[in-house]
């Protein structure tokens, strides 16, 4: 688990060599344990054709690579500055496979043309190895870095097909001159890229290295800003920086430098399909225990301690249980909240007594963390900073969480990806699957995830740069996404397995952008064994009669209306999961088994009107704010204050908004300056 940061020219002109250590120092979070270097002439824009290179590593970890010059010597500076460059390859280490010198990045094969730069983890590296061993290749190292270089040695560009874990990677192919930028099949890890005025394509995996390149004044692209205050999230390649794009998961970029092209592809994308008549539920369930098991063992290596969040709920739960059975001495994390001041469903929001009765059960070393209202507000800023964009959700207990577990383990295991692939979300499926045209079914659909604003209001709050968004129409966004899936449902079940895709496809990827952000924040490496290829594979085809029972009885529960009772808020979510739960039973009690749907939220609907409504107030009802410039004052002042009378729950929009005002501040305002 790593940083990886870079520069390739497209017109054979020499890189900008000025803030390159900059860059690397800026992901330092990210990997604290080493850092290296690599500059590559390759020789195309000169008639001698000559390539060659030159790596270095960091004067802070000279001793990791002592064959390498430290990058910060003059002899060092004056090697850099004598030559044009086309390709530059950053990386910072944490260290988690191979944890001796040998893993250290840029690496390359014993040619030296071939590189890579690689932030992540191949779970079957070791498989994929042997393959390779016996085809010829010898290995030096434990690494999979390794594993990915001769794979590619081997396969070429279709080697990422076999690899089962999570990746973002830089490849640099000299022989072919062909550079490469790869994203796992669902987006664990992030890579984001850009092509400046010079037709310099630089990267990273994280925006503000690319911001330290280019050394200009980040504007706001518009267009993703209305895109997530519609969903809360961005479903496109933009982000909150106009210019830089994110490489969409399942997808490589393929440069050539030779005829200066660039080709997007897709190579991997979900697909829910069931497949009925082919087993019944008995073998269904062994095989997806089967599948379970060897995903979490796969996911146990490490040369680092390995833990696991236990938050109380089904996915976690059954995660910990087994990895329990492998590590005798697994270290496991929750988050509690103080729930004085928290009313309707969010009294249900801490799950610390069910945690520690698993914890004694599965005989971990458990810690917890209690967060109270003035946390959020502590956070805010750090939170905001590393997480680049605002995301799903109110996710800042996550920054806790990763800031508790950091400090015992390198490794911790989440179950993010259960609900998305096994139906997690009953209430939401049933809209629009009564219509049988599609265009209906995706208005409904789509009016369902504006979570912010009222449709009504939306145009209101855009009025500062209506401008610049009026040709954006968000419900084609939305539409887009789902004609990768069935554009022509004839069922029921197609629907629900079109809302399978359309949530895997945005609302996991959300997550997993935050589970990044916040864990790599406080170097800390998160794994999510439910989304191991061979599990993926198999639950995307598993019949929804077994996933959903009595779906008709769903009640249309709005998750986002503070006022309910919490009774009524979780009486038919039990219908979800089903085939999962029944495997799960092996593995927690009964009580778990067949406990309500959730989620992992802070009471802030509560606290926000309460004991935060100060802080909120301080924040969001300043004219002078930046967010203002972009956002409509007066629509924002009476939503917030709709929610601080107890009119409305917007929880979300007030979150959203906070978080959006301090990203302003840090790359607009006062912090940047």
């Amino acid at each position: 688990m790593c940083g990886v940061v870079g520069v390739v020219s497209l017109k054979h002109k020499t890189i900008k060599t000025n803030n390159l250590v900059k860059m690397v120092n800026l992901l330092k979070h990210r990997g604290p344990d080493d850092a290296g270097y690599l500059f590559f002439h390759t020789g195309l824009h000169h008639s001698s054709k000559i390539s060659f290179y030159q790596a270095f590593s960091d004067e802070k970890f000279k001793t990791l690579s002592p064959l390498l010059p430290p990058i910060q010597e003059a002899m060092s500076i004056k090697e850099i500055n004598a030559h044009d460059w086309d390709i530059f390859l950053g990386h910072r280490r944490l260290s988690i496979i191979d944890t001796t010198p040998a893993g250290h990045q840029p690496m390359s094969d014993l040619s030296k043309n071939l590189w890579v730069s690689y932030n992540g983890e191949i779970y079957n590296f070791k498989e994929i190895r042997t393959e390779l061993e016996q085809l010829g290749y010898q290995f030096y190292t434990q690494s999979d870095t390794e594993v990915i270089i001769y794979a590619y040695a081997k396969w070429g560009i279709e080697c990422i097909n076999k690899f089962n874990g999570m990746f973002a990677l830089a490849l640099y192919d000299n022989f072919a001159k062909k550079f490469f930028l790869i994203r796992d099949r669902y987006g664990i890890k992030p890579l984001y890229y850009q092509l400046d005025n010079e037709n310099n394509l630089i990267f990273a995996s994280e925006n503000k290295a690319i911001l330290a390149y280019c050394e200009s004044n980040p504007q706001v692209d518009c267009e993703a800003l209305l895109e997530y205050f519609t969903f809360q999230n961005i479903f496109t390649n933009k982000t909150f920086f106009t210019d830089i794009k994110l490489l969409e998961a399942g997808h490589y970029l393929e440069i050539d430098l030779r005829s200066k092209t660039l080709i997007k592809k897709c190579y991997w994308d979900f697909c829910f399909e069931s497949c009925w008549n082919l087993k019944d539920e008995r073998e269904y369930i062994v095989e997806l225990e089967r599948l379970f098991i060897s995903a979490i063992k796969r996911q146990l290596q490490a040369d680092v301690l390995v833990g696991g969040y236990l938050s109380g709920g089904i996915d976690s739960s059954s995660i910990c249980g087994v990895a329990s059975r492998f590590l005798p001495y697994l270290n496991t994390f929750s988050i509690g909240f103080d729930l004085t001041s928290a009313r309707g469903i969010e009294l249900g929001f801490d799950e610390r007594e069910i945690s520690e009765y698993l914890s004694y059960l599965f005989k971990t070393e458990h810690y917890e963390m209690v967060l109270k209202s003035g946390d959020m507000e502590r956070c805010l800023r750090d939170f905001t900073y590393h997480l680049e964009e605002p995301r799903v959700g109110q996710s800042y207990p996550n920054f806790y969480a990763a800031k508790l577990a950091s400090k015992f383990v390198g490794v911790v295991l989440s179950g993010c990806g259960g609900d998305e692939l096994f139906g997690g979300y009953p209430w939401r499926y049933y809209r629009g699957i009564k219509n049988k045209d599609f265009k209906h079914y995706v208005e409904e659909y789509y009016l369902f995830w504006q979570r912010l604003v009222p449709n009504s209001q939306l145009k209101k709050l855009f009025a500062p740069i209506a401008n610049k968004v009026n040709s954006v129409w968000t419900r084609d966004i939305f539409e887009n996404i789902l004609k990768g899936a069935n554009v022509n449902p004839s069922c029921e079940e197609e629907y629900i397995n079109n809302s399978l895709y359309f949530e895997s496809k945005t609302f996991l990827h959300g997550l997993l952008m935050v589970e990044d952000k916040l864990s790599m924040a406080h170097s800390l490496e998160v794994r999510v064994p439910f989304l191991d290829n061979d599990l993926v594979d198999f639950a995307q085809k598993i019949p929804l009669s077994l996933k959903l029972s009595n779906f008709e009885d769903v009640k249309k529960i709005d998750e986002n209306n503070l006022m309910q009772k919490r009774q009524n808020r979780f009486l038919q979510t039990k219908n979800n999961k089903m085939i999962f739960r029944k495997m799960a039973s092996a593995f927690i009690p009964k009580e778990v088994v067949e406990g309500a749907k959730k989620g992992f939220s802070s009471p802030d609907g509560s606290w926000f009107s309460g004991e935060s409504i100060d802080f909120v107030k301080q924040k969001l009802f300043c004219k002078d704010s930046l967010i203002f410039h972009y956002l409509d004052y007066k629509t924002c002042y009476n939503l917030i204050n709709d929610h601080l009378e107890g009119k409305q729950n917007y929880r979300l929009l007030i979150w959203s908004l906070l978080n959006f005002n301090e990203w302003c501040q840090i790359h607009l305002g006062e912090y940047n300056a």
